[in-house]
C-alpha cells in the first residue's frame, strides 16, 4: 500500500469551476499580447490552483499553460536582448505567433472538454 496522497475526485460543480479558472487563464494569456503583465497573473493563478486540478483532465491544460509561460518568457527575454542586433525582432515576432498558437490550440481543446495531451491507446 502506498503512502502517497491520492488526488481528490472532484464533482461536476468543482470541474465546472476549475474549467472556468482555466478559461480565465487562457484569457489572461491572450491579453498579455497587448499588456504583458497579465501573462504573469495567468501563471500565478496556474501555480495557486495547480493542486486543485491534479488528477483531472484539466491538469494537462495547466501544464500546457505553465509551459507556454516559461518558454514564451524565455524567448521573449532572448528576443529583447537580441533586438539591439535586429534579429531579436524576428525572435519576438516568432514568439508572438507561437504564443497565439498555444493559446488558441489550448482554448479550442478546452472548449471540446479534451485534455491537451491525449493518452496513447
Amino acid at each position: 500500500m502506498s503512502n502517497l496522497p491520492t488526488a481528490p475526485n472532484p464533482n461536476q460543480n468543482d470541474l465546472d469551476r476549475l474549467k472556468t479558472i482555466t478559461i480565465v487563464v487562457y484569457a489572461l494569456q491572450a491579453l498579455s499580447i497587448f499588456t504583458g503583465i497579465t501573462f504573469i497573473a495567468a501563471v500565478v493563478v496556474n501555480y495557486i490552483k495547480k493542486d486543485d486540478v491534479q488528477g483531472t483532465w484539466l491538469e494537462s491544460h495547466f501544464l500546457w499553460q505553465i509551459r507556454t509561460f516559461w518558454y514564451g518568457f524565455l524567448w521573449g527575454f532572448i528576443g529583447v536582448i537580441l533586438s539591439i542586433v535586429v534579429v531579436g525582432y524576428f525572435i519576438l515576432l516568432a514568439n508572438t505567433i507561437w504564443l497565439l498558437y498555444r493559446i488558441i490550440k489550448g482554448w479550442l481543446r478546452l472548449s471540446e472538454n479534451k485534455p491537451m495531451y491525449p493518452t496513447q491507446p
